[in-house]
């Protein structure tokens, strides 16, 4: 399954219908709605056919804000962009707001909670940042976990060259957050990018500035937290994703890390980005599981509770019996002394370990035990009475 994360959908020459406020003159206009005409409609869903055709599966619709998310001003025109597209099987379309950072939005871009709901509908948030401030804001602050999370941070490759050093330890906390960045290939081969995007170059020198700071970011991420997207406008741009696989390789990536760039990395990320709708980005309610055998162990079996007869005769014999035993003195044979058990207990352990070592013996051991000289317990209380007996006799000679 591969991903096209940034299909542009610009919102000039869209009929805009205007919803006035009932105050006194001083808030400006609002659109309230949006329409798409039929050529626009058209146009897009040849667009989605092409897309469908090259292998993508996953196309999100970018839709980009300049400067900062102001809620007077902004609408959402690809809540009714979707409901006019055809469904297809087997491809999802997903909505991605973008939003581009320059000097005027460095004391703040709207992703407050505020605004929350206007962030709300969006399956993906992107950042454009332009200066060093905004990069730093985009890597540091907005990637921790929230509802206004950005998981994407996209960079300008066109430009003559980058407005910001690559910082290592930014970088690094990006990608520790769950954020990637974005390469858009529309620059490596020339043609024209999202025209809503603020200074965006193209032709020759946007190619020639595209391979030159696409290179300065393979080096700084190592190949890791990267997607590859469009971003393109015209057709005759598009490329299929093994032919955008073999572009991103000339960058110093391996096949597998090229490959993956725009199937199994931008996958992880729509995942990761549906972590916004819920409390610090839980993906769901843990629940215990508790095993078949575990459910016996910790509920056993009640048992059989006795009826009423057979408890009162059981209670009865249990009361004759501890009455007899009360009245009948303890005999010495039943109840004998400590001391006696543990001597007879002691004896019966020596007795029992002789005889079993004599068992173990054997054959040979015996009849090395007799070469040698030695005897068992017979045979020497027969040398000894036999000794005993010639000094008698000795005794009685003298």
């Amino acid at each position: 399954m591969f991903f096209d994360l940034n299909v542009p959908v610009s919102d000039l020459g869209l009929q805009g219908s205007v919803h006035s406020k009932k105050s006194k003159g001083k808030q400006p206009q609002q659109l309230h709605s949006v329409a798409f005409t039929l050529a626009q409609i058209k146009a897009i869903e040849t667009r989605v056919d092409l897309l469908v055709h090259l292998g993508y599966a996953v196309i999100a619709f970018n839709q980009t804000v300049d400067k900062r998310l102001d809620p007077k001003s902004h609408v959402n025109i690809l809540d009714s962009l979707l409901p006019q597209i055809r469904k297809r099987t087997g491809v999802i379309f997903l909505k991605r707001l973008t939003i581009t950072l320059d000097e005027d939005s460095e004391k703040g871009f709207g992703l407050t909670n505020a605004n929350a709901s206007l962030v709300e509908p969006y399956d993906l948030i992107a950042l454009t940042p332009t200066t060093a401030t905004t990069f730093s804001l985009a890597c540091l602050t907005h990637t921790l976990p929230s509802s206004l999370t950005a998981h994407v941070i996209s960079l300008p490759l066109t430009l003559p060259r980058l407005p910001f050093h690559l910082k290592h330890t930014l970088v690094r906390t990006a990608l520790k957050n769950g954020a990637v960045f974005e390469i858009n290939y529309a620059g490596a081969i020339g043609g024209d990018g999202d025209t809503s995007q603020m200074n965006h170059v193209s032709g020759e020198s946007g190619k020639r500035n595209w391979w030159a700071a696409a290179r300065e970011v393979v080096r700084v991420t190592k190949g890791k937290g990267i997607i590859v997207s469009g971003g393109v406008v015209t057709d005759a741009d598009h490329r299929a994703p093994k032919d955008v696989g073999n572009l991103i390789s000339l960058l110093g990536l391996a096949r597998n890390i090229a490959h993956d760039a725009s199937a199994s990395v931008p996958k992880s990320l729509v995942l990761r980005a549906q972590t916004r709708r819920t409390y610090r980005a839980v993906l769901s309610e843990p629940r215990l599981v508790v095993p078949n055998r575990a459910e016996e162990i910790l509920d056993p079996a009640p048992t059989p509770q006795p009826t009423g007869d057979a408890r009162d005769e059981g209670h009865s014999v249990n009361l004759s019996q501890v009455q007899n035993d009360s009245q009948s003195p303890p005999t010495s044979s039943e109840n004998p002394a400590p001391h006696n058990v543990l001597n007879a207990a002691v004896s019966g352990n020596r007795k029992r370990s002789s005889d079993q070592a004599e068992l173990d013996l054997p054959t040979s051991t015996h009849h090395s035990m007799a070469s040698l000289g030695v005897s068992d317990g017979g045979e020497a209380s027969q040398k000894k009475k036999k000794k005993n007996k010639n000094k008698e006799k000795a005794g009685g000679n003298s």
